[in-house]
């Protein structure tokens, strides 16, 4: 998994693109942090128009996922697995979107 530290969207989505390529991703899934109440709210619009900035450079369709909990739930696994032998830090964010993407594939869409 790569995490890409948000610096310059212009940078972000070459970058994204450098791993759509290299990996020949056939579909690319963006979490989309909806409130509470499943409304948009300004988080949710500035990951809309990243998103459709990245979909006007590639051909390869980005999927919406509804992430609310997500975070939540990464923070929970990980203090489940941790033991005293292992507490080596792991991002919140790539656990949180391993899950996005586990539950897109649990939902029978496999394909990616």
């Amino acid at each position: 998994m790569t995490i890409i530290e948000r610096t310059d969207e212009n940078r972000d989505i070459n970058t994204i693109i450098e791993i759509i390529e290299q990996h020949q991703v056939g579909r690319v899934i963006a979490g989309l942090p909806r409130l509470m109440d499943g409304s948009i709210g300004q988080q949710a619009e500035k990951v809309r128009d990243f998103v459709q900035n990245l979909s006007g450079r590639t051909d390869v369709p980005v999927e919406f996922r509804d992430e609310r909990l997500t975070t939540v739930s990464a923070r929970r696994l990980m203090q489940a697995a941790r033991t005293k032998k292992t507490r080596k830090k792991t991002r919140d964010d790539a656990v949180a979107a391993a899950l996005i993407l586990q539950g897109y594939l649990d939902e029978g869409r496999s394909d990616l």
